[in-house]
């Protein structure tokens, strides 16, 4: 997938696309509702399939304080995006004075100029423009003015609409497989593997700990099945994807304060993963953070833990 970040990379020769345009904030199942229509139209249309998104979030940029938390990172994003099957995606700055592009300014620059877009796919909540003014209808009007079509797709759901919105609030809960649900995958936190304590070793548990900013949004503090992820061995490794019991929390029992994402891989004291850029695949939450009275009452509940995860991984895969 080509990234362009500016309208000025986009080449010259490019040729017809058919675009989208979102934050797409997790690339949840709507979102791939729309996306993938994007890329069937494309082909039917013989153009480049291309979603149109911001950096930073518009809401980080004109009220800062009311800026959600991100479910992805830029980077997460753009994978997602890639395995939906896109051509390439335009990132564009969002500034305040961007903010205030009328409609037909943004179209017009955007899809018309810079991507002569032949179609422009959206769900039917889509708006942008200075204020939010233009949406769906809009986007109709300047589509005959300048000569492409529009393909409005109703909200998907099931049981209620999927949005960035309610994937936010399950991982807030720690609802990992509600969450993966929304996703249509597990939901994944990545960063590079950092020295901790090294107390999980004595314990007999040693763990992998992430730096203190992972990119992805943290669930809930507790204690998860999921899987480490080593994307730098090649596919196909037997240890490019391993099962893990996964801690998230401030170690209460040794009253620790920083908050820390560190995962155990089940049955395996032989791995040495410090400095190495891995992601976390959340499955299901065992257990809130517990504070224990004593170390031996905190290794007998790990190991039950362990023994949770083994079972649940063992009827589950990566995604």
């Amino acid at each position: 997938m080509q990234r362009w970040y500016g309208t000025d990379e986009i080449p010259a020769d490019l040729g017809p696309t058919v675009a989208t345009l979102g934050n797409f904030d997790g690339v949840h199942r709507g979102h791939r509702a729309v996306l993938s229509r994007v890329v069937s139209e494309a082909r039917d249309r013989r153009a480049v399939s291309v979603a149109v998104t911001f950096e930073p979030h518009p809401v980080a940029v004109l009220f800062p304080d009311r800026a959600p938390t991100l479910i992805t990172s830029l980077g997460q994003r753009l994978e997602q995006l890639e395995a939906v099957g896109l051509q390439a995606t335009l990132v564009l700055e969002f500034t305040r004075e961007f903010a205030q592009e009328t409609p037909e300014e943004f179209v017009r620059g955007t899809f018309v100029e810079a991507l002569h877009a032949d179609a422009v796919v959206v769900g039917r909540d889509t708006r942008f423009g200075v204020r939010n003014s233009g949406d769906v209808g809009t986007l109709r009007r300047l589509g005959a003015t300048f000569g492409f079509d529009v393909i409005a797709l109703d909200d998907i759901g099931e049981g209620a609409r999927w949005s960035s919105t309610q994937l936010r609030s399950e991982l807030g809960a720690g609802n990992v497989a509600r969450a993966a649900e929304i996703l249509g995958r597990n939901h994944r936190v990545s960063g590079t593997v950092v020295h901790g304590d090294h107390r999980g070793r004595e314990l007999g548990f040693p763990t992998a700990n992430l730096e203190l900013r992972p990119e992805g949004l943290v669930p809930a503090d507790g204690v998860y099945a999921g899987w480490l992820l080593r994307p730098g061995l090649p596919v196909g490794h037997p240890d490019r994807t391993l099962p893990a019991a996964i801690s998230i929390g401030t170690n209460p029992t040794f009253d620790g304060q920083a908050r820390r994402v560190e995962a155990y891989v089940l049955d395996r004291t032989d791995l040495d993963l410090y400095g190495e850029p891995v992601s976390m695949e959340f499955v299901e939450r065992l257990r809130p953070t517990l504070r224990f009275d004593s170390t031996q009452a905190l290794v007998a509940r790990m190991a039950q833990d362990v023994a949770r995860c083994r079972q649940i991984l063992s009827a589950t895969v990566p995604t």
